[in-house]
């Protein structure tokens, strides 16, 4: 068995994974990666595009935020509407903050690079990952890579390796809490190289079902539709999506709109998951390997920078034999954020989203609380404050 040394192993090499080794590495830690798909693969996922000003400050901090602060969008503001009313939360003007658009993929992207030029170890299509002795000084991890069978030793495991990973699993059963809501729909995304609808986002709760209108950039847009589990991608044409679409927008958007063929197509579930506690012994879970929320208020890849917001200093001040109490506070600290972040996501999700069966009366609080909205700045800033992100 061939052996490594290292002082971070860092498990999952998508973006909460690389912009942690990029900070540690940074401080002069040392860390290793293991991803268990191609680079090719994990550059090629389609997720979030809007990033929170304390996401903005800590990629300016690993050193990654040149091309983002060239190429990305900064928006002041969103949209919620109620069929043809157009309600606006100026964030800037609310809170002095902003959000960023700029996409998770080219998030990846420029961590990919600042840590090749580091000379960063990061391994692909790694397999058969399993996790050892997390109750003693030194922890290793056994793996197999290029058909052989290997073992990485290190002081420290960071579980970024999302919802499907070993990382969670590790940790026993009767250790781990885990907490669920599934959603009774889905969002199908597409991209389309065309120009944006909007300037800013539109957040859609139309008598026909939720739509977004989002984008990538001035001539790559994201746009959702609400569509029930059951549906396939296969069931919707491009045609059918841009009419269902400009259904569900404003009026006034809609005539806007200009339509084009999709360059991508999914269908994404939506549910709210987070599992507790998010340490146990030197292992540490970051990210959607410790907890899952709708895409609906924008949290996913912010809610994992705000883990490595936590978890990088701490482990600096561990292996420099300052201090073990930001290791022993993290899962607290952590999950205080995750859950805040979780109930706007769900309140955002409520508020926006038609449910099978629902009654009559669940429509009129979905038009109160947009009206409530519209009349109430305490009401606008308090979303505005959730939204840009509440502080690390």
């Amino acid at each position: 068995m061939i052996t490594m040394d290292t002082q971070v192993a860092i498990i999952g090499g998508g973006p909460s994974g690389l912009l942690l080794s990029q900070l540690l590495n940074r401080a002069g830690i040392g860390t290793v990666i293991l991803e268990r798909s191609s680079r090719a693969h994990v550059l090629a996922r389609i997720r979030a595009g809007i990033l929170e000003w304390g996401t903005v400050e800590l990629l300016h901090e690993a050193g990654v935020g040149a091309r983002m602060d060239a190429e990305g969008i900064p928006h002041d503001g969103c949209y919620l509407s109620d069929d043809s009313t157009m309600i606006h939360i100026d964030f800037k003007e609310l809170t002095g903050k902003r959000v960023m658009v700029y996409g998770q993929t080219e998030v990846t992207t420029d961590l990919y690079a600042a840590q090749d030029a580091m000379g960063t170890t990061i391994l692909h299509d790694v397999s058969e990952v399993e996790i050892h002795d997390l109750d003693q000084a030194k922890s290793h991890i056994e793996f197999t890579h290029e058909g052989t069978r290997k073992r990485l030793n290190c002081f420290y495991v960071a579980g970024c390796d999302g919802f499907h990973g070993v990382s969670r699993r590790t940790i026993p059963d009767e250790i781990r809490r885990e907490f669920e809501r599934v959603y009774p729909f889905g969002w199908l995304g597409i991209l389309s190289e065309t120009p944006p609808v909007n300037d800013e986002l539109i957040y859609s709760n139309s008598s026909h079902g939720f739509a977004l209108a989002s984008m990538r950039n001035e001539n790559l847009v994201r746009y959702y539709v609400q569509v029930p589990l059951s549906d396939t991608v296969e069931d919707w044409s491009d045609q059918r999506f841009w009419d269902e679409f400009s259904r569900r927008i404003p009026s006034e958007a809609a005539r806007r709109l200009v339509t084009g063929p999709s360059i991508e197509k999914s269908i994404a579930p939506l549910r709210s998951f987070v599992s507790e506690p998010l340490r146990w012994g030197n292992l540490f879970l970051v990210g959607d390997a410790a907890h899952i929320v709708p895409p609906t208020g924008a949290k996913g890849l912010n809610l994992a920078a705000s883990d490595v917001y936590y978890l990088y200093t701490t482990l600096i001040d561990a292996l420099n034999g300052k201090s073990t109490t930001g290791i022993d506070e993290y899962s607290a600290r952590a999950l205080a954020r995750i859950w805040k972040a979780m109930r706007f996501s769900w309140q955002m999700t409520t508020m926006l989203h038609r449910f099978d069966g629902e009654d009559a009366f669940a429509e009129q609080m979905r038009k109160a609380t947009l009206s409530h909205l519209a009349h109430s700045e305490t009401a606008r800033r308090d979303l505005a404050e959730n939204y840009i992100g509440l502080p690390f």
